[in-house]
């Protein structure tokens, strides 16, 4: 038994170590933090499995998106609309120099969780971020990346291709730091339907699963695609 949001606010010694931190992207980073509150709930709960305290916006900040938080609002993003901003991204291998205290935390999580307690590793699913990117901010009906898709499909689907590249080198450091298993989050992929869903939430998730199972055939990979169907 394990629960989406296991560590967060509801628990007193979560907000205590983000007050510690200063802010929630500081504790994202900070690899000693972020491993004491995924270990927060085991802790208290005593779950099966912890899952990985951090955040699917962190990987488009690695491609050097700007990211913060505004309290009380969620976090904003530049936005993405124009191939030149497309253009201004980093290439996928530049994502571990900005995500290696994630791995980091990992790696600390791997020798202090108890030995029956399995670790999840996660990861935004392409469309899921791509929603983010573009809007610069979550919104209710992904409208922005919905209109993007039908005014700029190349450029949608660059974008779509590199989240995925990104996507799997990401899980694929994840379990190499030491994750037992990693999810897929695609949160808005009720929002994709018919031939959109299969291009745009199936495809890349079938393309990340394959190449995960190739390089670790061990290893689960849960898909959460959100309201689909």
């Amino acid at each position: 038994i394990w629960m989406m949001r296991q560590a967060g606010r509801y628990l007193p010694e979560y907000r205590a170590t983000r007050a510690e931190a200063g802010d929630f992207l500081s504790l994202c980073y900070n690899s000693e933090l972020a491993a004491e509150v995924t270990l927060q709930p085991i802790r208290r709960f005593g779950f099966d499995a912890a899952i990985l305290f951090a955040d699917i916006l962190l990987l488009p900040q690695a491609l050097g998106a700007d990211l913060w938080f505004v309290t009380g609002e969620g976090p904003r993003l530049s936005t993405l609309t124009k191939s030149a901003e497309f253009d201004a991204l980093k290439p996928v291998s530049a994502i571990h120099k900005t995500l290696d205290p994630v791995y980091e935390t990992v790696r600390i999580l791997s020798t202090e969780l108890p030995a029956e307690t399995t670790l999840i590793g996660f990861a935004g699913a392409p469309w899921t971020v791509a929603t983010y990117m573009i809007a610069g901010r979550g919104t209710p009906d992904q409208a922005p990346a919905h209109a993007l898709k039908r005014q700029d499909r190349e450029l949608f689907e660059r974008l779509i291709d590199l989240l995925t590249n990104a996507t799997i080198e990401y899980l694929s450091a994840q379990i190499d730091a030491g994750a037992e298993v990693v999810k897929l989050f695609d949160s808005w992929a009720g929002s994709l339907r018919g031939d959109d869903f299969k291009h745009y939430a199936l495809a890349p998730a079938r393309r990340i699963t394959q190449a995960l199972k190739q390089r670790h055939p061990q290893v689960p990979v849960i898909a959460f695609p959100r309201e689909a169907g």
